[in-house]
């Protein structure tokens, strides 16, 4: 969903370093997958087509932080409070 961001630290030797892939538009997501020794980050559409991908090696890897955007129901009301004296 638009606005769903994943950042990765990286160990690059003597410093870390912090990449982000956010979904940029709407009906896009973001989804990461490890194979192999391979952390994958990538930017998929509706229909499953890969827009972009990250790719870190999974030992240089300190850190995977998912953020996603807070989600609604469309059927949910906001619950209202009453006070009863």
């Amino acid at each position: 969903m638009k606005g769903d961001r994943v950042e990765i630290v990286v160990d690059a030797g003597d410093t870390t370093r912090t990449y982000e892939v956010v979904a940029a538009r709407a009906g896009r997501r973001v989804e990461t997958a490890v194979r192999r020794g391979v952390v994958e980050v990538s930017e998929v559409t509706r229909n499953g087509s890969v827009v972009r991908t990250a790719r870190f090696m999974a030992n240089r890897v300190l850190a995977l932080v998912e953020q996603p955007v807070p989600r609604t129901d469309a059927g949910e009301r906001p619950v209202e409070e009453t006070v009863v004296e």
